[in-house]
């Protein structure tokens, strides 16, 4: 993605970051029209993106939200332009066929012309029919070189009508429920506020009428004064109305393809050693019921979410204590086995370690056995498959002293 001038601003971000500078690149996207946060700070010399550093070292942490990540976010967009155009190429363990993926952004706008939602669809274009999925798809893929025999799904058209109909309109009606929510909650603070400032300022000038009556000095001069700031909370008010009526209008704007990447099935899926570690539905499957089902039992409320990608299988909730598990769900046919994760189940796993478990469950090819829950799985030394993206760990080593890490260079043995 627009790799010279990414280095280049990796090379210069660098090199301010050493002396906790801001570079100045970055300030031209505080003038951008839709920039809602303060402005960037000169120096950031206390500062960390990693959450348990930044904790534990009282230093500033940026996050999505903080004005630099917002606009190092602006920056590398800007400079990935180009190659967005072009698309990309990956290969992936998970399917069978070719097929598209089309990156679509989507904005709700308000009446005042405010950004108030902004939102990044995936739509992925197959033999079988356009379906969405989760970007977050895309840290499970492998980067490939792109086929010279394109496949027929390149040329496919695009399915903007179906992703209005099956996912925008439910996307801009939830905005427009929480909008209206919203500001049914500021209209009755403003009609509270104002109506008590008005009717402060009616009593001010009842009372100096009175004192006109009465013929005291400088009676006449606090009138007027009183008079014209009823005059302006009348109009303050009328205004801050019609602005939230215009606010409660919201609609789709800007909805726009970003880029498309090719999915190719991995040339090398059905070798042995690759094979192992493409999931197996129906084992996958019989682990999840059997978790779902122990979840419910230790009377925790449980969501399988494991269609979306979301880096863990299922949500689980004690309404009680408050304790939440991202738990990631792994099926063995076996009595033992390798355990794998995907890319992203890793990130997640390492980003929330406070919450994120691993239940393995085997032997379901005859009676599904659950192992002990593992809480923050990313503490063990888990071995790296660089050529498919994956990483796998013995069930035994979960029970066992952790061992030094082993560097696998390929998806065989691995190497010591």
């Amino acid at each position: 993605m627009g790799r010279n001038e990414i280095f280049l601003f990796g090379q210069e971000f660098k090199e301010c970051n050493a002396l906790g500078k801001t570079p100045m690149v970055l300030r031209r996207y505080e003038r951008d029209p839709d920039w809602r946060l303060p402005a960037l700070a000169h120096h950031y010399p206390r500062s960390s993106t990693d959450r348990e550093i930044a904790g534990y070292n009282n230093l500033e942490w940026i996050t999505p939200g903080h004005p630099l990540f917002e606009s190092v976010r602006r920056h590398i967009s800007h400079l990935a332009q180009e190659s967005f155009g072009k698309g990309a190429c990956f290969y992936s363990l998970k399917h069978d066929a070719s097929a598209r993926l089309d990156f679509y952004r989507a904005r709700v706008v308000d009446g005042l012309g405010h950004i108030i939602h902004e939102r990044l669809f995936v739509v992925e274009i197959s033999a079988t029919g356009p379906k969405a999925i989760d970007p977050g798809l895309l840290g499970d893929l492998i980067p490939a070189d792109i086929s010279v025999n394109l496949p027929s799904v390149v040329t496919m058209p695009e399915v903007e009508a179906w992703l209005n109909m099956n996912e925008l309109q439910s996307f801009l009606e939830k905005v427009r429920s929480e909008r209206i929510n919203e500001i049914e909650r500021i209209a009755q603070h403003v009609e509270l506020s104002l109506t008590e400032l008005l009717q402060k300022v009616d009593e001010e000038i009842g009372k100096t009428a009175f004192e006109i009556e009465q013929r005291v000095p400088g009676a006449e001069g606090r009138l007027a004064q009183a008079e014209a700031r009823h005059a302006e909370l009348l109009a303050r008010r009328e205004m801050r109305r019609q602005e939230l009526e215009r606010q409660r209008s919201v609609s789709l704007q800007a909805v726009e393809r970003i880029t498309s990447v090719l999915v190719l099935p991995h040339p090398e899926r059905e070798a042995p050693d690759v094979r192992r570690l493409r999931p197996d539905a129906e084992t996958e499957e019989k682990a999840m019921q059997v978790v779902m089902e122990y979840e419910r039992e230790q009377g925790r409320q449980v969501y399988d979410v494991h269609e979306k990608n979301l880096g863990y299988d299922i949500t689980s909730l004690d309404l009680n204590s408050g304790e939440l598990r991202l738990i990631e769900v792994k099926g063995i046919g076996g009595t033992t086995g390798m355990v794998l994760l995907t890319p992203n189940e890793r990130r997640v796993a390492e980003d929330r370690r406070d919450c994120y478990w691993l239940y393995v469950v085997t032997d379901c090819d005859l009676k599904p056995k659950l192992q002990e829950p593992i809480k923050d799985p990313a503490r063990f030394e888990w071995n790296e498959v660089t050529k498919v993206s994956h990483y796998y760990l013995s069930v035994d080593a979960m029970t066992q002293p952790m061992q030094v890490k082993e560097d696998i260079s390929q998806y065989g043995e691995p190497k010591i």
